[in-house]
């Protein structure tokens, strides 16, 4: 007998004597005779056939029959809450950062206007990397509960900040905290939903549309009351000062406020507890059964897994694996950078994951960017708005944002799956980018904003869910980490080429649609298809 069949067979053995048959009674709810059943009796797990460590393997589809078999229960709800909280402070600390801008920079008169936009993307992208390999090497509870408090300080002290170039670093820094999260929130909360509820991870990027939402209202408090005006608009202007100029500042301490009350409530209400899935790839699967015990006693639910079950699986390869004596060393890293390639599929999966990334991360700011100047070069005449209907509009355009992921969650588990939703997404929004360019009106100008930011968040929250679901567990965080990364750099990029290049011209506004084009394509590509089965 083969070392696989082995390891799997002893630990089918062990349930029977037992007297139990997990899989019979968890209730995963998809066809029994799914094709993806092996050898080993593996049912609906993604990577069961990507024999990375058939040891670990066995040990994962145990843990998925475990949290199957104990459902979904209110703890899983306060993750969706709490950890949404990360989805809406990443899109809060970027937007905020956009509405601030122009009036902090009338104040500080800075030399290069577009360098808060640099700052807040490099910030995420170094707290994406970190944060992501934390995640990966000492696991994602103290990410977790250190990444938004680290946010909410800076978000705070960058209200106070005395010129330019130090709210860049105030907001690089709270920028860095954040940047963690849609790495964290998505991994944590995918390790403890059951298979069934895993289209949840689409839906909770709902949340993003949130903190956009959140920006705007604070915006719409604080920039029109609090705020000095522009003399290039308004030449008899007072002079603007820090004394006639505090909304931009009352909204960063707004802002900051809030995410620390969401910090402490992560930190307080879930009272997070290691993952499963990161415990056992760590060895640790005393304290593995034991957090599931817990959940299930907690809740009233069933759990047939123990602790001999695990260990007659045998021991897993990762101490084996591991190349340097730390687990802080270039090894460690070595070790889950190789994991992300560890078979063929897994290797072409992990590269058009983070292709797909970084194709969105250009192709959405560059548009946001170009597009303005394009359609007023084009004869578009939106007047000039009051502040109230500014702000009305910028409300509408993210609350639209909102609905674009909860219709996503649905069309995943349809015959589309994640993969054709994402190709529906993309196609879609490429669409409507390209009728964008008829806009002449304000009221048309409105509309379609709305109709983009919904049909985008199709795919931005599909794809936010598919890339933790076929990412391996134990080297998730760094997959997700790096994937999130490259989408940060091409925002630093769309911002130095909105200072170098030419914004009148219509091309940038094609190469945005096509750019949507190769997303779908490279969707269509991806060789694992998440729906009716589970992640590892």
């Amino acid at each position: 007998m083969s070392e696989v069949n082995k390891a799997g067979g002893d630990a089918q053995v062990q349930k029977k004597k037992n007297g139990e048959d997990i899989e019979s009674n968890i209730g995963i709810g998809y066809d029994d005779n799914d094709d993806t059943t092996s050898s080993l009796g593996y049912k609906n797990d993604i990577l069961q056939l990507e024999h990375m460590d058939p040891v670990l393997n066995a040990k994962m589809h145990l843990v998925n029959n475990a949290i199957d078999e104990i459902g979904f229960t209110r703890y899983q709800w306060k993750l969706f809450v709490l950890n949404g909280f990360g989805y809406a402070v990443d899109s809060l600390i970027l937007l905020i950062q956009s509405i601030v801008a122009g009036q902090a920079a009338l104040e500080f008169s800075p030399s290069y206007p577009n360098g808060l936009t640099i700052a807040v993307y490099v910030g995420m992208l170094v707290g994406a990397l970190f944060w992501g390999l934390t995640a990966d090497i000492i696991g994602r509870k103290f990410a977790f509960n250190v990444s938004l408090v680290i946010c909410s300080v800076f978000a705070i002290v960058a209200g106070a900040s005395p010129s330019w170039e130090v709210l860049g670093l105030f907001v690089c820094l709270s920028a860095f905290g954040a940047g963690g999260n849609l790495v964290l929130d998505t991994a944590v909360f995918l390790e403890y939903l059951p298979s069934k509820r895993q289209w949840m991870l689409t839906l909770m990027a709902a949340w993003w549309g949130v903190g956009q939402l959140i920006a705007g209202f604070f915006a719409w408090a604080f920039i029109p009351n609090f705020s000095c005006e522009d003399s290039s608009v308004n030449p008899s202007a007072a002079p603007c000062t820090r004394s006639n100029n505090q909304g931009w500042r009352y909204v960063w301490y707004a802002s900051g406020s809030l995410v620390l009350v969401m910090s402490i409530l992560r930190i307080t209400v879930i009272q997070l507890k290691e993952t499963p899935k990161f415990l056992v790839g760590e060895g640790k699967d005393a304290e593995c059964v034991e957090t599931l015990q817990f959940i299930a006693t907690t809740y009233n639910r069933p759990c047939s897994l123990t602790l001999q079950l695990m260990q007659d699986c045998g021991t897993i390869n990762s101490d084996a694996a591991r190349q340097g004596k730390s687990k802080w060393g270039l090894g460690e890293v070595s070790t889950h950078l190789k994991g992300l390639y560890a078979t063929k599929r897994i290797g072409i999966s992990t590269s058009l994951i983070w292709l797909s990334w970084t194709l969105i991360g250009l192709a959405y700011p560059l548009y946001n960017v170009f597009l303005p100047t394009y359609l007023a070069s084009r004869g578009a005449a939106f007047g000039q708005p009051s502040p109230y209907t500014t702000w009305r509009n910028y409300t509408l355009v993210n609350f639209s944002g909102i609905w674009g992921p909860v219709l996503a969650g649905w069309l995943c588990e349809t015959r589309l799956g994640r993969k054709y939703t994402m190709v529906l997404g993309a196609v879609v929004t490429m669409a409507f980018f390209f009728a964008y360019t008829q806009v002449r009106t304000a009221v048309q100008n409105v509309a379609f904003s709305c109709i983009v930011n919904f049909c985008l968040n199709i795919y931005y929250g599909t794809l936010y869910a598919y890339t933790p679901e076929v990412l391996p567990s134990a080297h998730r965080g760094t997959g997700n980490g790096i994937a999130i990364g490259w989408n940060r750099v091409m925002g630093i990029l769309s911002a130095v080429i909105a200072t170098v290049a030419d914004t009148s011209t219509a091309v940038p506004v094609y190469i945005c649609a096509a750019l949507y084009i190769l997303m779908a394509f490279v969707a269509f590509l991806f060789p694992f298809e998440p729906r009716g089965k589970r992640s590892s």
